[in-house]
């Protein structure tokens, strides 16, 4: 058994970990990298990377049955179901390399792989390797959470962790669970030339706006998609039969689990470590230290939103703290988050329900619709909308549903990080013609009615006229 001294111990080599350990150890110290399972973790082996690699496919698939306003005739496509597993695997493997182990070692950072358990508040046994930290990072994310319905355990059943496994497309999916994963492997799914019903124990997407959650259900009803809102889960049995608590029944081929994620807290032994945490993950403050002082955790673990950019960011958040020797604390209303549908669903801040609650009267929200953008028009995509939320001039949240609108969201990401106001996007110039132009739209839609409906300024303007030369 082996004793490794070292400056720094992740534990887990998702996105929050690899983010840490190549930062690190960049800066010159010491990092030992602890991983029992797939190097890259859940986002590149079984959720972003292949999910988005599926949705493209299914996207070039609808593109074809869609031609007919270019004046292209549309056809029925013949989708081979293994072929586009195929390019899911080739996807993965071309970004494999970033978050590999050899990639890792030639940075200088020591990878064990093995599962961790700490044996005590510094000391933690990963394989035969024990190893002592001056601080340690829990990163070691989440897995699907495995709802308690009578009947599930004798029923088969997939998770984002095995559907990219299938080679035969599923006659019938049936995904119990209305959030980002579920909607989006419906959409996939049912482009692909499956049928889809998804049960929701509550709305579609109920962290979202309502009204741009509106309009991606209605593309995906649209579709041909089944969606069941409001629908409690009764029972599971026979092949797949999902009978819901109204008496209906709905029989698939395959059912999917898409009802969240929980924290992956063994086996840390984390009572040995002295830091405390629950059902829904580890305890931290704003600095994201945990109640051990030298342990500190990111990404899924703690809870917080559940996506590879939060967990990144935290990883800076600690890597100042931990390495540099500086002060810094984790915030969250600037962390964007996005539906990868068709049309994409993007939220940053506050959502318009949540502004009016906290800022009243102060606020203005100010609304422009693709359809008024002539790259929209020139796409044939112009259902869809961007909202801002306004307060003395600054974004408190922007909402987006749209053809782009993931990539329309980072320039609102910029501003809300930096505090800026619409005048900084009202003073941008916007390339023509793109999408991204309705972010310059709103800001001109805010400052609207004081340029030209302030009888004021209409009067200094008339003196203007009638006395400069």
């Amino acid at each position: 058994m082996a004793r490794i001294t070292t400056d720094l111990c992740v534990i887990g080599a998702g996105s929050g970990g690899l983010t840490l350990a190549a930062g690190a150890v960049q800066m010159g110290a010491r990092v030992v990298l602890v991983e029992g399972g797939q190097m890259g973790g859940d986002c590149l082996n079984s959720g972003c990377v292949p999910s988005k690699a599926l949705l493209a496919a299914a996207k070039a698939v609808q593109a074809m049955r869609d031609g007919a306003g270019f004046g292209v005739a549309p056809v029925e496509p013949q989708a081979d179901f293994a072929a586009v597993q195929d390019h899911v695997a080739r996807t993965i493997a071309a970004i494999a390399p970033q978050d590999s182990q050899a990639r890792f070692e030639g940075l200088g950072v020591r990878v064990v792989r093995a599962w961790g358990r700490f044996l005590s508040p510094a000391e933690l046994q990963a394989g035969e390797d024990v190893i002592v930290a001056r601080r340690f990072v829990i990163a070691t994310g989440s897995r699907p959470r495995i709802p308690d319905i009578p009947g599930l355990a004798a029923v088969e059943y997939l998770t984002n962790e095995t559907i990219f496994a299938l080679r035969q497309r599923p006659e019938h999916l049936v995904i119990l669970g209305g959030g980002p994963v579920g909607i989006e492997l419906a959409q996939a799914h049912r482009r692909l030339g499956a049928q889809v019903t998804v049960i929701a124990r509550s709305r579609l997407l109920r962290r979202d706006d309502p009204e741009a959650v509106a309009v991606v259900q209605a593309r995906l009803e649209a579709e041909g998609v089944t969606v069941l809102e409001g629908a409690a889960v009764d029972r599971v049995a026979g092949a797949v039969t999902v009978t819901l608590a109204n008496g209906r029944a709905v029989t698939g081929s395959h059912l999917l689990l898409a009802t969240g994620r929980e924290p992956t807290l063994e086996p840390l032994n984390l009572t040995a470590a002295g830091v405390k945490a629950g059902a829904t993950g580890v305890e931290v403050d704003a600095s994201l230290r945990t109640s051990n002082r030298r342990i500190y955790a990111v990404g899924d673990v703690t809870s917080e939103r559940q996506f590879t950019h939060v967990a990144a960011y935290q990883a800076g958040v600690v890597l100042r703290q931990v390495v540099l020797g500086l002060p810094s604390r984790a915030r969250g209303d600037h962390l964007p988050w996005v539906t990868y549908t068709d049309p994409e669903l993007a939220q940053i801040g506050l959502t318009e329900a949540d502004a009016k609650a906290r800022h009243g009267r102060a606020l203005t929200v100010v609304r422009v619709a693709c359809e008024d953008n002539d790259r929209a028009i020139t796409e044939g995509r112009t259902e869809g909308f961007l909202k801002v939320m306004v307060v003395a001039g600054r974004p408190v949240g922007v909402t987006m549903v749209g053809h782009g609108a993931g990539e329309v969201i980072g320039l609102w990401a910029l501003v809300l990080s930096q505090g800026l106001k619409m005048s900084a996007v009202a003073n941008m110039v916007a390339p023509y013609p793109t999408i991204g132009e309705l972010s310059k739209r709103a800001a001109g839609t805010y400052f609207s009615p004081k340029l030209f409906d302030s009888p004021m300024l209409k009067r200094v303007v008339r003196l203007v006229q009638a006395w400069v030369p």
